[in-house]
């Protein structure tokens, strides 16, 4: 792959294959595994939300930053305030005026005394202190007022001071970005996007039966039925995921400051590679790691590898798997596309990989999923600590 250093790197493209075995991890409103049809065959899919929502959750553990997506702020808000010591009645209230005193509408959740948010907010954790400090300042007001029992009801709380804490953001909220267009300047465009997830061949939905046995009843001897019967579907396959992050997008929103895009990035990266989604993981245990990593720095724009599979892989018919053909898959059509563009764009390109045989098509290759993500950053952010 050629590799430049013509133009500042935009975009930094993150291409993972990984094998998932027996599992659903993202199921529809039917529980049923979701797929697509593409290259006229039917894979398994899973939603760019499902595997997001992983990846935040990875990222905000691995970082040491938590943000906040709710429309109950203020419940969470009054729980603080009891653990401080305050009434549960008065800190009930605080929580009901914290949550009709901002821009957003709001609603009395029925046969509840809890208020919620119209529009979810998504604020960091520090925010919830930092709302029950603002009631603390005002609770004499908090102790003279009422509750709020209808959406004509007004808070005694200043929206103002409100809106400013909704506003405020960390670094979850700068990578991710946030939609909250009810409070003025708190939409902050997000620095990554995300692709659903596929699998590079076709698949079949499977149906599992199952049934639990009452211990009591088998205790007693009777084995002749069973006290629930039920199935799920499930599928398995080698997904292609793909995301990228915007840099240009990521230092905007945090100043202009290298070090902590660089933290930030790379933190994701991680996410990304290492993340899975949850559901079923009891039943199934799916907890692979990718087969292979591909990061490429673009200067141009973000360049999906997904058309590399519109053509199914077809396993090998001697040891079978589709794993091998797809990482192959992958390396040709990537050597295939820089040729084509003309070798434009591209900053740096590396791999790590399960694969012994060399991959040319996808750059450099690297030992670890960590000196890869690491290679990646030096060329597109500085080399650490410069």
């Amino acid at each position: 792959m050629t590799t430049t250093h013509s133009k500042p790197a935009r975009f930094i493209d993150i291409h993972v294959v990984q094998s998932v075995p027996f599992a659903n991890l993202n199921r529809d409103d039917n529980n049923s595994v979701k797929t697509v049809r593409y290259g006229d065959t039917d894979r398994t899919r899973v939603s760019s939300q499902s595997w997001k929502r992983a990846v935040r959750q990875y990222f905000q553990q691995s970082v040491g930053e938590q943000a906040l997506r709710t429309r109950r702020i203020g419940a969470r808000v009054a729980r603080l305030l009891e653990e401080r010591g305050w009434p549960a009645d008065l800190a009930q209230r605080a929580g009901q005026h914290i949550a009709a005193g901002s821009s957003i509408k709001f609603e009395v959740v029925k046969d509840s005394p809890t208020v919620s948010t119209n529009a979810m907010v998504y604020v960091p954790e520090s925010a919830v202190a930092d709302l029950a400090d603002l009631a603390d300042e005002h609770r004499e007001q908090l102790e003279a007022a009422k509750d709020i029992k209808k959406p004509a009801d007004k808070s005694v709380l200043p929206q103002d001071r409100i809106d400013a804490v909704l506003r405020s953001r960390n670094g979850v909220i700068n990578l991710f970005g946030r939609m909250l267009a009810e409070v003025d300047d708190a939409g902050v465009d997000g620095a990554v996007q995300v692709a659903h997830a596929l699998t590079t061949h076709p698949t079949d939905v499977e149906l599992d039966y199952f049934s639990a046995v009452d211990d009591v009843t088998s205790a007693w001897g009777d084995t002749a039925g069973s006290a629930h019967m039920g199935h799920a579907e499930f599928s398995a396959g080698v997904f292609y995921r793909y995301a990228t992050v915007d840099l240009a997008d990521l230092l905007r929103n945090l100043g202009g400051d290298k070090a902590a895009a660089r933290e930030l990035a790379a933190g994701f990266a991680e996410a990304f590679v290492l993340s899975l989604p949850q559901a079923k993981k009891t039943a199934t245990a799916p907890h692979t790691i990718p087969d292979l990593v591909h990061v490429s720095v673009r200067s141009d724009r973000p360049l999906s590898y997904a058309a590399a599979f519109e053509k199914p892989v077809r396993s090998d018919r001697e040891d079978g798997g589709y794993a091998a053909a797809s990482r192959t898959a992958l390396s040709r059509y990537a050597g295939a596309a820089d040729k084509l563009l003309g070798g434009r764009g591209v900053v740096r390109a590396g791999w790590a990989s399960l694969e012994e045989k060399d991959l040319a098509g996808l750059g450099a290759r690297h030992d670890s999923f960590p000196d890869l993500i690491d290679a990646a950053m030096d060329a597109a952010l500085g080399e650490a600590g410069a």
